[in-house]
């Protein structure tokens, strides 16, 4: 007994020497950036940015004329040559496969909806849906010529028999998660699969659901992405499900009882077709200066893409998306032009970087993280940044203040509130959102190879988030200034520091990312 106690408590006491180790590296970060001094030389490239300028910048970025900068788009093309340019003007070295672009070829696959047709028949009455009153959740084509419908109550699905839904449209009205309060919203989410799962077993031919709040709908919706590189096997076909937003087809669910519907459907939906699209990372590098630091390298980015435009509606439909991201998109051109300003270069290279497609699922970041233009083992940091632009959080006012995803998982959340310190800005963890939000930006395709890698912002949460109100006038821009001249700071207290920064071994959350980055360097 007293042998297995031993042996149990050896790899407890080596466990916690590790664990507080890690701890002593990690404030020792601390210290370091608190010693940290701004020369003259960095004072005048910081002096550089200005408010002004990226107004200007972000006027443009977040414009009507680029429409959204949906991916793919012309106005996201537009966005990519714009940023090039600015790379251009500051002296950036090109280090794309094309310039300053590392292209990326996929297909999207895209449903046209010019022959569409759905026609509610009742006797000699027909009600006609048009395209734009209809949202589409289906994988294939559908061609149906007057099938029976039959009107089945959301909650009584349990009690149906495969004799009375196979080869049927079942006419429902499925309750909209995203209108009610977000905690229900897994309940809810798990409530409609169930459903539409049970109508799939009873071989139901589609499923309709009224929607009884708009009158207009998102058509075929967005185009699905193929990654020709991660091209997966065919899944099984999910249940189709169509929600008509038509006041008609209310009407008549609500008229009828439960069972067989006294109306026919004839509904023809063409299938999505592929076809290629090029999508580029816009990439610059200020060299470094230091020959034995030069080759590693410090990673600030922003993704340039939004959401495009509305599918249907009346007035302004275009989703301009300043504060996300046009200001991070921005932020990384004023830092490229400032930086490139100084005399002395930072000793470590700089890589200014925007991606495409986060909106999208992280699209652009996981490409380059599939196709490092540098080696993943000279990546030292990833400063990634989002919504640093509008300072009127959901939470109240935001002035002078930044926060880090995942603060305390390596020690350039340290860093990067020692410069606060030294330039008048509160850099803190938000205890709710701080972690909860280290997976949704483009910092996680290299904190999963492990590189620390963080996202910077201002409001996690604001009025207009994803919506047609965030105009570029919206935008807070003598904060800005202030929040990019933080983040030249903190890049440069990495740029210049001989210790790269650090995982937080003492933090269970950040284990995996340890893991990752003990195993590229071939540390275990």
């Amino acid at each position: 007994m007293k042998l297995y106690r031993s042996r149990l408590i050896a790899p407890v006491i080596m466990i916690v020497l590790v664990a507080a180790a890690g701890a002593r590296s990690f404030v020792a970060g601390q210290q370091k950036a608190e010693s940290f001094a701004i020369t003259p030389d960095m004072r005048a490239a910081l002096d550089h940015i200005s408010a002004a300028s990226l107004r200007g910048h972000l006027s443009f970025i977040a414009s009507d004329l680029l429409e959204g900068r949906n991916t793919p788009s012309r106005g996201l093309d537009l966005a990519a040559e714009y940023i090039a340019a600015h790379f251009r003007r500051a002296g950036l070295e090109p280090v794309g496969d094309d310039g300053y672009f590392q292209t990326s070829s996929w297909m999207i696959a895209e449903r046209g909806m010019e022959d569409f047709e759905m026609r509610f028949q009742s006797g000699t009455e027909a009600v006609n849906v048009r395209a734009g009153q209809v949202s589409l959740s289906l994988e294939g084509g559908i061609n149906l010529a007057q099938s029976r419908v039959i009107k089945v109550g959301y909650k009584d699905a349990a009690a149906l028999t495969q004799a009375e839904v196979e080869g049927k449209v079942v006419l429902t009205e499925i309750p909209d998660y995203r209108r009610e309060e977000r905690s229900r919203w897994p309940e809810m989410f798990r409530a409609q699969n169930e459903f539409l799962s049970r109508m799939s077993s009873l071989k139901a031919a589609l499923v309709i659901s009224v929607d009884r709040a708009n009158k207009n709908g998102s058509g075929a919706g967005a185009g699905r992405f193929v990654n020709p590189e991660n091209r997966q096997p065919q899944r099984p076909a999910s249940m189709p499900l169509i929600t008509v937003h038509d006041p008609r087809i209310v009407e008549l669910y609500d008229a009828a009882k439960p069972g067989a519907v006294a109306s026919t459907l004839t509904l023809r939906v063409s299938a999505p077709v592929e076809k290629s699209v090029k999508l580029r990372n816009v990439i610059g590098l200020l060299r470094g200066s230091d020959e034995s630091l030069k080759d590693t390298y410090v990673l600030i980015t922003a993704h340039y893409d939004h959401v495009g435009v509305k599918a249907t509606g009346e007035g302004d439909r275009i989703f301009n998306g300043a504060n996300d991201n046009a200001s991070g998109t921005v932020t990384v051109i004023e830092l490229a032009a400032a930086l490139s300003r100084l005399k002395q270069r930072p000793r470590r290279s700089i890589v200014f970087m925007t991606f495409f497609g986060e909106e999208k699922g992280l699209l652009g970041s996981r490409h380059y993280g599939r196709h490092p233009v540098f080696p993943i083992e000279k990546t030292v940091a990833h400063v990634n940044l989002e919504q640093v632009g509008r300072t009127d959080s959901s939470e109240g006012p935001q002035v002078s203040n930044a926060s880090l995803t995942g603060f305390d998982y390596s020690d350039i959340g340290l860093t990067f509130k020692a410069a606060g310190d030294l330039l008048g800005v509160n850099v803190y963890k938000h205890e709710r959102n701080s972690d909860a939000f280290f997976s949704r930006s483009d910092n996680q395709a290299l904190a999963d190879q492990g590189v620390p890698a963080h996202t910077l912002g201002v409001a996690f949460l604001y009025p207009d988030y994803h919506g047609l109100g965030d105009h570029w006038d919206k935008i807070d821009y003598a904060n800005m200034e202030k929040i990019n001249r933080l983040v030249a700071v903190g890049l440069l207290m990495i740029a210049n520091d001989p210790q790269e920064p650090r995982w937080n071994e003492a933090n269970p959350k950040a284990a995996k990312y340890v893991k990752a980055w003990k195993d590229r360097r071939n540390l275990q």
